[in-house]
C-alpha cells in the first residue's frame, strides 16, 4: 500500500501525464519541439482549428508545460522546460521497442 506522500506523488504524476495523454495537446507539444511558434504557426503545423489550438494551449500553459512571450501583437509559445523534449524523445524510443503491445492494448482504446 502506498503511503500518503507516494499517493500524492502518483496523483501529481498522473495529472502531468494527462497533458501528454490528449492527442491534440501532444500534437502541439510535438510542434513546439523545434522552437517557439505563434498560434497561427501551431495551427498550420497541426492542422487543428484556431479555437481548439488556443483552448489546448491554455491548458498546457496552466499546467506549466508551455510558456508564452508577447512579441508585438503576437503571443509566442514555447516548451517551458527542455526536459519536455527529452520526455517526448524517450516516449518515441520506448515505442520503438514496445509499439506492438501498445497498439494491441485493449485497455486504453482511443476515443
Amino acid at each position: 500500500m502506498l503511503n500518503n506522500f507516494n499517493a500524492e506523488g502518483v496523483q501529481l504524476q498522473a495529472k502531468l501525464f494527462r497533458g501528454f495523454g490528449d492527442p491534440a495537446r501532444l500534437n502541439i507539444l510535438q510542434a513546439l519541439r523545434n522552437g517557439p511558434l505563434t498560434v497561427t504557426e501551431i495551427v498550420a503545423a497541426t492542422g487543428m482549428s484556431q479555437p481548439n489550438t488556443s483552448n489546448h494551449l491554455g491548458c498546457l500553459r496552466d499546467c506549466g508545460l508551455v510558456s508564452t512571450e508577447q512579441r508585438g501583437r503576437n503571443v509566442t509559445y514555447r516548451l517551458s522546460d527542455d526536459r519536455v523534449v527529452d520526455l517526448l524523445a524517450l516516449a518515441e524510443s520506448l515505442l520503438a521497442d514496445i509499439a506492438k503491445g501498445v497498439y494491441e492494448c485493449v485497455n486504453y482504446n482511443a476515443r
